[in-house]
């Protein structure tokens, strides 16, 4: 990465507010085991949070709202740096925004889904991180780089439509799965970028040569999927629809296979990112099964790819960037190695539990939700103190 700050002026701010994938990786994991322990607390009837009358509405926002933007925010302000070579919003302005962000989630609970200044703090932070992403992407003319800005927006967009239809459930679960497909959409554009080199860089074999056409094909598949759920849901014809999830599943799936999946088993970082991506073609299958009529709910479909995709692709990447944003070499101990089996297994629980024995669906959720704590109350465990700590190399950011 190219020299362009200025290490004096580097020191003199905290180095938890250094670059963006510090505040947002920590206090975002953090958050989600928090929410995750809520969640279970309203479930089990061990808690009642006084703010939340709506607990399924305020559980299902605030992991994709709360923890998923926020781990997206921070890996976008951090790779815009090295996109641009030019420095990424740090300090004041840094905090600023991690405040604003963080305003929602401590004080929903307490004040309640209809507090306005809530609902426009909640609305604001995103447009703050869109505004610090383009305009380095814009003075160097990255335009490749541009299109994240218009997803935030579309982010902000699904945000604020959740909040306005939070009392109409039919309504609002439609556009929450439609933002898990969002995120699932990124999710696959990055990934694409990025396994097959650290595959190849980590075994030691030839990264693999893309398909223009399959490259191509899958993402334009998901994009159409994503579309079609930005439509009215009474516009979606269910079992047309079918044939899209399918094929979509097949390419995907067909695009993994040729980043050697196999060759990982003994690096953690990567065979990680690979199951992760692998939940994308089976959330594909599982939506598919339940538009045909299967006996599968949308919400068990749609946890493959949140919980299983978004929860294992966000665990593993964050362990690995800010292992090497912070100086330090790619390796991990068996305690994040253990997390990253954890996270899969919190998504597998959610799913098969409550499908194949649906008597135990109360247990299958509850086992997941501690899973998942367990999996990134390791990580915070572990990189707390390498995101509150200066680079190990001496370097700033």
């Amino acid at each position: 990465m190219h020299q362009i700050l200025d290490s004096r002026k580097e020191e003199r701010i905290v180095p938890l507010f250094r670059l963006g994938f510090r505040p947002f990786f920590l206090l975002g994991a953090l958050f989600s085991c928090l929410a995750m322990l809520g969640w279970l607390g309203q479930l089990n009837g061990w808690l009642r949070l006084p703010g939340i009358s709506n607990p399924v509405w305020w559980h299902a926002h605030e992991m994709l709202f709360g923890f998923g933007a926020a781990i997206v925010a921070g890996f976008l302000l951090t790779a815009v740096q090295n996109w641009t070579a030019h420095p990424g919003v740090r300090g004041w302005s840094l905090a600023l925004v991690v405040g604003i962000w963080a305003l929602p989630r401590c004080l929903l609970p307490w004040l309640g889904e209809d507090h306005v200044l809530l609902m426009v703090a909640d609305l604001a932070w995103l447009p703050l991180c869109a505004w610090f992403l383009a305009k380095p992407i814009i003075i160097t003319r990255q335009w490749r780089n541009l299109f994240f800005v218009p997803l935030l927006v579309l982010l902000t967009l699904l945000n604020g439509a959740s909040w306005l239809w939070r009392n109409d459930w039919a309504m609002v679960e439609h556009l929450l799965i439609t933002t898990v497909l969002l995120f699932t959409t990124l999710i696959a554009v990055m990934g694409g970028r990025v396994i097959p080199f650290f595959t190849a860089r980590a075994t030691g074999t030839e990264k693999a040569i893309p398909r223009l056409w399959l490259e191509r094909g899958a993402l334009a598949s998901l994009w159409l999927i994503l579309l079609l759920w930005l439509l009215p849901s009474s516009w979606i014809p269910s079992l047309y629809i079918v044939p899209l999830y399918i094929v979509a599943a097949c390419l995907h799936l067909w695009r993994q296979s040729r980043w050697r999946p196999g060759s990982t088993l003994s690096h953690p970082l990567l065979w990680s990112l690979h199951l992760a991506y692998l939940f994308i073609p089976l959330g594909l299958l599982a939506l598919a099964a339940q538009a045909s009529g299967w006996p599968i709910s949308q919400s068990l479909a749609s946890h493959l790819l949140s919980a299983g995709c978004m929860g294992a692709m966000i665990l593993g990447m964050i362990a690995r960037v800010s292992l090497g944003h912070s100086g330090r070499s790619l390796q991990v101990g068996r305690r994040i190695t253990a997390a990253f089996a954890l996270v899969i297994l919190s998504a597998l629980m959610r799913v098969l539990i409550p499908q194949l024995w649906p008597a135990q669906t109360l247990t299958g959720w509850s086992l997941s939700g501690w899973s998942w704590i367990a999996a990134y109350g390791l990580f915070v465990w572990i990189y707390a103190p390498i995101l509150t700590s200066p680079r190990a190399d001496g370097r700033p950011g």
